[in-house]
């Protein structure tokens, strides 16, 4: 589940994998909370990107790793 909201978001997933997150989403608070916090770090980071600022390749990559570590301690 936690491995495809970001698909989920960007709508990447095709109709049936989006309709059995939904009805996980509809069960379940934590993966909604997760989905609320993703998509206001989505958010976040377009807007930095939309005011030209710039983050470097190792702190990109340290903040997917940040991610992934979180996820992973979540599931």
């Amino acid at each position: 589940m936690f491995r495809h909201l970001s698909e989920y978001i960007d709508q990447e997933l095709d109709t049936v994998a989006s309709h059995t997150i939904e009805q996980h989403l509809k069960d379940c608070p934590a993966c909604r909370i997760c989905l609320a916090t993703l998509r206001q770090t989505v958010s976040l980071c377009r807007s930095m990107h939309a005011s030209s600022i710039e983050i470097t390749e190792t702190a990109s990559e340290k903040l997917h790793q940040a991610i992934r570590k979180y996820v992973e301690t979540t599931q």
